[in-house]
């Protein structure tokens, strides 16, 4: 069966284009003139790799691109191949492509690729907020949805959660954030903002002071003040919210300690034993949101707050951010009499979490597909990280690059808005750390999210914005 290897394959390392996306284009252009046809089998990454003189990575690169593409489709224990051509597929193309006759020729960079005015379809989004959805285990997430409507309906509905789950999901916060739980300490919810508004109803009341974050989580903001609370923005620095001068009458405090939401810190030990010492002195309970926290990069984990003084938080997570936000299931971790408290409230507003969806998490996390799924994405995600630093740590300041899926990149004031809209011309998506504060603006830059989009993505959307931040070359 021919290969790639009798194919003129030519990439330029002059070329500002990095070597994965020519080889990308190089590939998808071959297979556009009908130079690979469908059904052809691909050399090992190996062996390609060793044919160009590049590195394994760049040829694994190219290759998952053009796998999400629909270009390449694998056959167990045989190979990579092209795949058939009623494939459906989603041409994506990096540069500008100039072939040489009737064959795929040597590489040429179109020099004005990244200025031309970008449509919808090509943008890349560098917002925060969304993870990568589409490279999951179809065979994995097809089972677990046989296994519910293997399941009858039920009549009723327990404002708990399933039991099987709330036993899976207190195994997991042991193994995962290493939390001491047992299942009498978890409720199951359909995500963070259904876990808010519990919270609110269970602890504040009308009228009750409810300290957020500034800069932080504009949905906390919004369903405490949808509930009657008082919101007060409470400030935070580069390691997270500053626990010196919190206002003694809060009932409750929000927090996000593990990865703040949108700075990056990570709230050291000394600050949380010094947090948890406030609220037992005021008696205001902790609201602890560990929205990412199953993504680290070189550091080790830091304790939960809940693991730390269980009397005096509650525990938020949710899969929004490991398997998607459509999956609708999160979990509140409390003291045994506060979840009570809880759940006859819930029952009050007729306020569930989907029967069958739960049935379906709880086979995932049965048979350890989603720890596996955690593992693929904590590699995946840390590759698009290293090149948000690699690209931008030399043009600007980043926080918060150690753990989850956003990084904050300072920026003088008044560069800002003008940076934001420059890279919207090129086809970059970017959000400014202005949208995130309550009150005065103190820290100014862009939250960069890295979740939604591609490793190719997030790397020519860091060079346009590195570009940008840069600013033109001086003349002389």
């Amino acid at each position: 069966m021919r290969t790639l290897v009798d194919l003129p394959v030519s990439l330029s390392r002059e070329s500002s284009t990095p070597l994965s996306a020519q080889l990308t284009d190089w590939l998808r252009h071959a297979m556009l003139a009908g130079t690979l046809a469908p059904g052809e089998r691909l050399p090992s990454s190996r062996g390609l790799a060793a044919q160009l003189v590049v590195s394994r990575t760049v040829v694994t690169e190219a290759y998952q691109q053009l796998y999400a593409e629909g270009w390449l489709e694998g056959r167990h224990g045989s190979g990579t191949f092209v795949a058939p051509s009623d494939t459906p597929r989603r041409e994506t193309p990096r540069a500008a492509w100039h072939p040489d006759g009737t064959s795929p020729g040597a590489w040429r960079p179109d020099e004005n690729a990244d200025r031309r005015p970008a449509t919808p379809g090509d943008l890349i989004d560098l917002t925060p907020g969304t993870p990568w959805v589409r490279d999951y285990d179809r065979a994995a997430w097809k089972r677990a949805w046989r296994s519910a409507g293997d399941l009858p309906l039920r009549g009723t509905s327990d404002p708990y959660g399933l039991p099987r789950l709330r036993e899976l999901l207190a195994d997991h916060l042991r193994r995962a954030r290493a939390v001491p739980v047992g299942p009498e300490n978890v409720l199951v919810t359909r995500g963070t903002g259904n876990g808010l508004d519990l919270c609110a109803l269970a602890l504040l009341g009308g009228g009750g002071r409810a300290g957020v974050e500034d800069p932080g989580y504009h949905v906390a903001r919004t369903v405490f003040a949808a509930r009657g609370a008082r919101v007060v923005p409470c400030p935070v620095d580069e390691d997270g919210v500053i626990v010196d001068g919190l206002p003694e009458d809060l009932r409750v405090l929000y927090t996000t300690p593990a990865h703040q939401y949108p700075l990056g810190g990570r709230l050291p030990i000394p600050r949380r034993e010094r947090l948890l010492a406030w609220a037992r002195r005021t008696g205001a309970t902790i609201v602890e949101d560990d929205y990412d926290g199953e993504f680290r990069y070189d550091v080790a984990p830091l304790p939960a707050l809940y693991g730390l003084d269980p009397s005096r938080v509650v525990l938020l997570g949710t899969l929004s951010k490991t398997l998607g936000p459509d999956v609708g299931v999160g979990w509140l971790v409390g003291a045994p009499d506060l979840l009570a408290r809880i759940a006859a409230l819930r029952e009050s507003v007729s306020d569930r979490t989907s029967g069958p969806v739960q049935q379906a998490v709880a086979t995932l996390l049965e048979r350890g597909d989603l720890d596996r799924h955690l593992r693929r994405m904590r590699l995946e995600y840390a590759r698009r990280r290293a090149q948000i630093v690699e690209t931008l740590g030399p043009v600007c300041r980043l926080r918060g690059d150690t753990a989850g899926l956003h990084v904050l990149a300072e920026l003088p004031p008044d560069t800002v808005q003008g940076v934001v809209a420059r890279a919207r011309e090129r086809g970059v998506l970017l959000d400014s750390a202005q949208r995130h504060h309550h009150s005065r603006e103190r820290l100014h830059g862009l939250v960069i999210g890295y979740g939604s989009a591609s490793l190719a993505d997030v790397r020519r959307g860091c060079q346009i914005l590195a570009d940008l931040i840069a600013g033109p070359p001086a003349e002389g």
